[in-house]
């Protein structure tokens, strides 16, 4: 497997992202690959576990991992593979549903994260979503932002499918222009900071991927997984949910996130955030503040 790694300098004085890497490199299955996450908070706390989507890493969670930490919660934030600090296959075809699906159930198997809060968004959801069934155990409580469920029998949105083939036109996506189009008041260094991991072409694979992973139809690598988490979502669910929804979203906006609503059991009334568009995360504290409320009933 032809593997790149991006130059740590690409790393350094980042905006408002002062934390440490940590590194694994023995998840089973994918010997040879490192995977980056931050952890932060006591190890014996409650656990957020903050995942990303596409084309970002974990910088899109600087903004709510200090009030996480804050609270008292313990935040691991993963890049996916092909993302941010973690290694990248150049093969766009090593990138598929399960490889990403697997690395985040051997990463929270390596760790033994339990009491975990999932906080997920775009394919950070889609993929994150179907965790807890076959995780027992580990989840009790949910933040979910801008995203969906995969299941393949539901027609794919014209925001979602006009966003598909501007990636494919886009071998050599401008990231740090796409981030600074989608997110009111980003600073060029912000905008920089999410491109940071990818020098050029080469490093994009995965961002190339992700948009045709999305399963669009019944037989798709994830559909038939989809439609088992729809089904445990509606009706093994046990854990507490907040809903934050980026109002401005084109593509996962309030139309798919009101669908969701329906399906996670026991959603209350979601936090609608007005001026927010796709990167939900952007929002900040706001959104931890008023989940932990919810959370503690207040």
């Amino acid at each position: 497997m032809d593997v790149l790694r991006t130059p740590e300098d690409r790393f350094s004085e980042l905006p408002d992202y002062p934390f440490e890497p940590h590194w694994c490199d023995t998840l089973p299955g994918y010997q040879g690959l490192r995977m980056h996450h931050l952890d932060l908070g006591a190890t014996d706390a409650p656990v957020a576990l903050c995942l990303h989507g596409q084309p970002t890493w974990s910088y899109l969670y600087r903004k709510m991992i200090p009030a996480f930490v804050g609270a008292g919660l313990r935040v691991v934030a993963p890049d996916l593979f092909g993302f941010g600090r973690s290694d990248k296959p150049a093969d766009e075809p090593v990138y598929t549903f399960d490889f990403h699906r697997l690395a985040l159930i051997r990463l929270v198997e390596h760790l033994d994260l339990r009491n975990v809060t999932l906080v997920c968004q775009d394919w950070g959801g889609l993929l994150g979503l179907t965790l807890p069934m076959d995780l027992p155990g580990r989840f009790e409580r949910l933040i979910v932002m801008n995203t969906a469920l995969g299941t393949g029998d539901v027609p794919l949105g014209a925001g979602f499918l006009a966003w598909r083939d501007y990636s494919n036109r886009s071998p050599d996506m401008d990231i740090a222009g796409l981030m600074k189009r989608s997110i009111a008041g980003l600073s060029e260094a912000e905008a920089q900071a999410y491109a940071a991991p990818f020098p050029d072409a080469r490093y994009k694979a995965g961002v190339r991927r992700f948009p045709n992973l999305v399963p669009d139809r019944p037989d798709a690598q994830g559909a038939a997984l989809s439609r088992r988490a729809r089904d445990w979502w509606r009706n093994q669910w046990s854990g507490q949910s907040f809903m934050a929804i980026g109002m401005q979203d084109p593509v996962l906006g309030p139309p798919v996130m009101r669908a969701l609503r329906g399906i996670i059991r026991g959603c209350p009334e979601p936090l609608e955030l007005a001026q927010a568009g796709h990167f939900t995360q952007e929002a900040g504290p706001v959104i931890v503040q008023r989940a932990l409320q919810s959370f503690a009933g207040g």
